[in-house]
């Protein structure tokens, strides 16, 4: 039976689950200035953009994409971009990039012409203090589950992670899938060892290709740095978490795509389309990076586990964190939003447990804070592939 939530209905017809004002920083000459001004007003967010400047072009591409896909994110209302003046990423392109993927209210600001850091904070807290108003004005209205794009992510991982909390993720996304939602399976570098295992859960000969194609890219990309993809992985942490090989944590990782057939492949911050069933995005494995781009391809909801706990949110999006360890459970508490691990010691059946976290899910949607939300854990990273100025 599908479900209903309480969304934010946005003009171009998406559905957003928060209704925020982004204060978006250009490059990071910007970034001090706006995470000021959303400091200044309530219903504001911002985060530090490490990028935006000295990039190569393709490098650059990939951070306006995000950036632009930041803006356009259904639980974004309005925006406020802020550039300092000289950088790579200028306001206007931002903006010409931003009116590609939608067509909601965006204002501007420039440090350079306005006289500087503290006037900029002074304008822009007028600006985003007026776009504040407008985005209070806005009134949930129920949304039916169907129209939830769903972003699954994992980290620090252990051996619980791909025999408890993944599987239960997995269940989740079959479920969503089922309602007519769209579900999206990530990590490139947690594939290595299982891509053929996904290849053949492709809807079509295309999609298996191309899932086999990011992967061997990726092991190119690395190779062009004189490392190997098993040097680096699996973590320190994965391993003392009881991970002993990149193919077994890859066939863990997996699991969250459940058994649903593999409909799509997106590059890193392509733009998701609702009712689409289950997808993958290319992402690197980089926790707060991966999550990044299914934000910016419109994810409106993450979910997230982890054995060995981690405090990973995000900036425009609510990450929902689960595991399946016990003592993970007990001592990373302020973290976690769901407790898996009757997955693995019952008395719970998976079916109950993945009821019961739709329930969890479907309150997220409607307004209700995920741990990192309620203790102001947004911390949001961009890709950088290459620098050279």
């Amino acid at each position: 039976m599908s479900r209903v939530f309480d969304g934010y209905r946005r003009p171009d017809g998406r559905v957003g689950i928060r209704n925020h004002v982004l204060v978006l920083p250009t490059s990071i000459c910007a970034s001090d200035t706006t995470e000021r001004i959303a400091r200044n007003v309530e219903g504001c967010v911002s985060f530090h953009n490490q990028n935006g400047c000295s990039q190569v072009p393709a490098d650059q591409q990939v951070t306006m994409d995000t950036m632009a896909g930041f803006a356009a994110n259904p639980n974004v209302s309005t925006v406020l971009a802020v550039s300092l003046g000289c950088e790579g990423c200028q306001n206007d392109l931002v903006v010409e990039a931003i009116r590609e993927r939608t067509d909601k209210p965006v204002e501007t600001l420039v440090i350079q012409q306005v006289g500087g850091s503290i006037r900029a904070v002074e304008e822009g807290t007028r600006i985003a203090g007026r776009l504040a108003e407008r985005a209070a004005s806005e009134r949930r209205v129920p949304c039916d589950i169907s129209e939830l794009v769903l972003g699954t992510n994992c980290g620090g991982s252990d051996t619980t992670s791909g025999l408890g909390s993944n599987p239960l993720i997995g269940e989740v996304s079959d479920w969503l899938v089922a309602q007519g939602g769209t579900s999206v399976l990530c990590e490139t570098s947690e594939f290595f060892g299982a891509e053929q295992i996904l290849a053949r859960r492709a809807a079509t000969p295309e999609v298996a290709s191309q899932i086999l194609g990011i992967v061997k890219d990726y092991e190119e990309y690395v190779h062009m740095f004189g490392a190997e993809m098993r040097q680096g992985n699996p973590s320190p942490g994965n391993i003392e978490g009881g991970l002993t090989t990149l193919e077994e944590k890859s066939l863990g990782c997996i699991h969250k795509g459940g058994h649903s057939p593999i409909n799509a492949v997106y590059p890193y911050a392509g733009q998701l389309k609702a009712h689409e069933g289950l997808v993958i995005m290319d992402t690197p494995g980089n926790d707060p990076t991966s999550i990044s781009g299914l934000v910016a391809g419109g994810c409106q909801l993450v979910v997230f586990s982890t054995g060995r706990g981690t405090p990973t949110g995000n900036a425009m999006a609510p990450v929902f964190r689960l595991t399946a360890n016990r003592e993970t459970a007990r001592a990373m508490a302020d973290n976690t939003d769901f407790d898996a691990s009757a997955t693995i010691y019952g008395p719970e059946t998976m079916e109950q447990l993945r009821d019961a976290m739709v329930d969890d899910l479907v309150e997220v949607c409607s307004g209700r804070l995920t741990c990192a939300e309620a203790i102001g854990y947004t911390e949001t990273a961009l890709p950088h592939l290459c620098n050279y100025m």
